[in-house]
């Protein structure tokens, strides 16, 4: 079984109060503050790794970020993917899903033939779900969201996601598409032995020329979504104590709300 894992480098959680805005391009500032692999994105690898384990085959990762994430694709192969490819161009900067959807999708194209391409969900800074569907399409493959489990069977996957009205199951050709949860397995550590076998892996990286892609059709250039005005909220609000007797509590409650019309 071939699969291929898209995977995002996201700023640590852990830092987000040191991430800034560029004013003039409207761009997250990431110089300086550490990143990691988004979390989902490590369950969507250690799906493909138990499947691998299960059927056979090979487990490429796929990441379009700076070169400097390299240290996130080696997380990966540590991790146990057995190739893995950086898409990394200065044109590449600014993209939103939709030009980031075609260069993933591009990239796939030409890295081989997938029986599975897989996703986290959602990332966990943009987290508007919307790549794995754009690849998909892209690429013209059948394709689900917010899966909780896979079994591989005769051509096919046989995936599980919550729906509003229950649990669903579904039967999907190969070779097609998954978003997976976060709760579809808990991902595996990565060991010294993981690190040293990553040395020896395939690391690849490819610029746009490299995708056959032109500069004007990815990036800023290709993103029809533009940023609008940044505007900083006034937390200039000051603080009032309620006291502590419930009843005086609920009537002041009642007057504020009284005031502001609500």
């Amino acid at each position: 079984m071939n699969i291929l894992v898209c995977v995002k480098p996201v700023p640590n959680p852990e830092k987000y109060a040191d991430i800034k805005i560029d004013p003039s391009t409207k761009r997250l500032i990431r110089e300086g503050v550490p990143s990691i692999i988004n979390p989902a994105d490590r369950n969507a690898l250690e799906e493909a790794l138990l499947l691998r384990e299960q059927h056979g085959g090979k487990v490429t990762v796929l990441s379009m970020a700076p070169e400097t994430a390299a240290d996130r694709m080696t997380e990966c192969l540590a991790m146990g993917a057995d190739e893995a490819f950086i898409l990394s161009d200065k044109t590449f900067a600014g993209a939103d899903t939709f030009g980031t959807s075609k260069t993933l999708a591009k990239a796939a194209s030409l890295i081989g033939d997938f029986d599975l391409i897989l996703f986290g969900n959602e990332s966990a800074d943009g987290a508007t779900a919307h790549v794995p569907v754009q690849v998909a399409e892209w690429l013209g493959l059948p394709h689900l969201s917010r899966i909780s489990s896979i079994e591989a069977e005769n051509e096919a996957f046989i995936v599980s996601r919550k729906g509003d009205s229950g649990k669903q199951r579904f039967r999907i050709k190969m070779p097609c598409v998954l978003a997976v949860n976060s709760d579809i397995n808990k991902p595996r550590f990565v060991n010294a032995m993981g690190l040293i076998k990553a040395k020896k892996k395939p690391l690849n990286v490819w610029n746009c020329a490299d995708l056959g892609l032109d500069p004007q059709e990815v990036g800023i250039g290709g993103s029809p979504t533009k940023a609008g005005a940044l505007l900083a909220p006034d937390m200039n609000r000051s603080g009032e104590s309620l006291g502590t007797d419930a009843e005086t509590i609920a009537e002041r409650i009642a007057r504020f709300i009284g005031k502001t019309g609500a």
